[in-house]
């Protein structure tokens, strides 16, 4: 049973939204919180969790419920069902993490119309069963949380010189003249890096795929 779980096909399902089909680097949705949220490395990953966890949890339910749902109204439960969950999320931050659920400000909320759920309810959760629906809103969530991450992180440490909040760069740093890369906590910054982490991805890409 677990490796039927896991068979080839199963884990297909998570390579394609991690690496092969990444929500941001190679379908570029999901931009707007890529650069809004990640000036800071603790609120993109909160915000990849929330974001995996509602992807994987609508696929589920969307999947276990496909075949009643008429056809005229499927975006409309599809949208309850997420809302429900982006709603829970932000409840749980507002109460337990105040001072993020502030920072991450509307863009928690927008998960309820971020392209990246919607669309894998719609490709993938709407035509398959439970499991499979689970691993590709898993996949696609993982996918688009390796970026954030990545971004967070150098956003953090060059535009602001710390990491989670403590300091990374050495004072020696400072007094020999180094400064902050103010460029990274702006919008245009962190667009110029998100380029070049989409190019790099498909670089290597095609680079496995000519071997």
């Amino acid at each position: 049973m677990p490796e039927a779980l896991l068979s080839q096909k199963n884990k297909k399902i998570i390579k394609d939204g991690l690496w092969d089909a990444n929500p941001v680097t190679f379908q570029i949705l999901g931009i707007c919180s890529s650069l809004a949220v990640t000036t800071q490395l603790k609120t993109a990953m909160i915000m990849a969790f929330g974001l995996t966890f509602v992807t994987a949890m609508s696929n589920v339910v969307i999947s276990c419920i496909r075949n009643f749902i008429p056809p005229q109204i499927r975006i409309i439960v599809q949208l309850t069902v997420v809302s429900a969950l982006v709603i829970t999320i932000d409840q749980i931050l507002k109460s337990y993490m105040y001072d993020v659920s502030k920072q991450l400000s509307v863009f928690v909320g927008l998960i309820i119309t971020n392209c990246i759920v919607m669309g894998r309810l719609e490709a993938f959760a709407m035509g398959n069963p439970p499991w499979k629906s689970f691993l590709d809103g898993l996949g696609n969530g993982l996918g688009y949380s390796s970026v954030l991450i990545i971004l967070g992180t150098i956003r953090e440490i060059f535009g602001s010189g710390t990491l989670l909040g403590f300091s990374v760069v050495p004072k020696a740093f400072y007094a020999a003249g180094y400064v902050n890369n103010g460029m990274l906590v702006l919008a245009p910054g962190a667009f110029f890096l998100l380029g070049c982490i989409i190019w790099i991805q498909r670089s290597l890409s095609r680079y496995v795929e000519g071997q």
